[in-house]
């Protein structure tokens, strides 16, 4: 199964988002989540969706902008920030941003410049395997265990041993970071897996 790089854009209009999202969508190779107009639930959304780049308006930003930023890479260290500009931001902010995103920039430059920062982030990612994609039977268990199947139940429904489904359970959260059946609920919903 092919991923397509999921990203969240933070950005108050909705003009500037939709027109965005057009330009990313005729890539097709990018996964555009739910946007978010303000960093109010941020935090949780970035645990929640897991999103491979983030593209956030820097004038949103609560003050002091640089922590806040610090914090959002803490939560996702291999997810790239890419800041969204179309009004004059200090270049002192810009620097904490791995790049950014004129909304002068033609379709073309702006699909260049998201594919170059994920292609950055991963090259630069240490541990590749903690962002690796999971394998088909890995999104079998994942969607069965979203379901509410137990182990037991899911090695019936998959032929497979239950130790080979604790063992798929264990890659499954340590490829995506999530510890509970609830949030890979909520990651097989955001993914339309389920």
């Amino acid at each position: 199964m092919k991923h397509m790089a999921s990203i969240l854009i933070v950005e108050p209009s909705d003009i500037i988002v939709q027109g965005l999202r057009t330009i990313l969508d005729e890539a097709k190779t990018f996964n555009i989540l739910a946007p978010l107009s303000d960093t109010t639930n941020l935090n949780e959304r970035i645990i929640a969706s897991q999103p491979d780049l983030l593209i956030v308006n820097p004038t949103i930003l609560p003050q002091p902008a640089r922590p806040f930023l610090a914090a959002l890479t803490q939560t996702r260290p291999a997810m790239p920030v890419v800041a969204l500009v179309y009004q004059y931001v200090e270049p002192s902010l810009l620097t904490a941003f791995q790049s950014t995103i004129d909304i002068r920039e033609n379709r073309s430059t702006v699909i260049t410049i998201v594919n170059d920062t994920l292609a950055s982030a991963i090259g630069s990612d240490d541990e590749s395997n903690s962002d690796a994609d999971l394998s088909d039977r890995e999104l079998d268990v994942l969607v069965l265990a979203a379901k509410g199947y137990s182990s037991k139940a899911i090695a019936d429904k998959l032929h497979i041993s239950i130790h080979t489904v604790n063992s798929h359970r264990k890659n499954i959260t340590h490829k995506t970071g999530i510890k509970s059946v609830a949030g890979w609920a909520v990651y097989a919903m955001l993914h339309n897996l389920l």
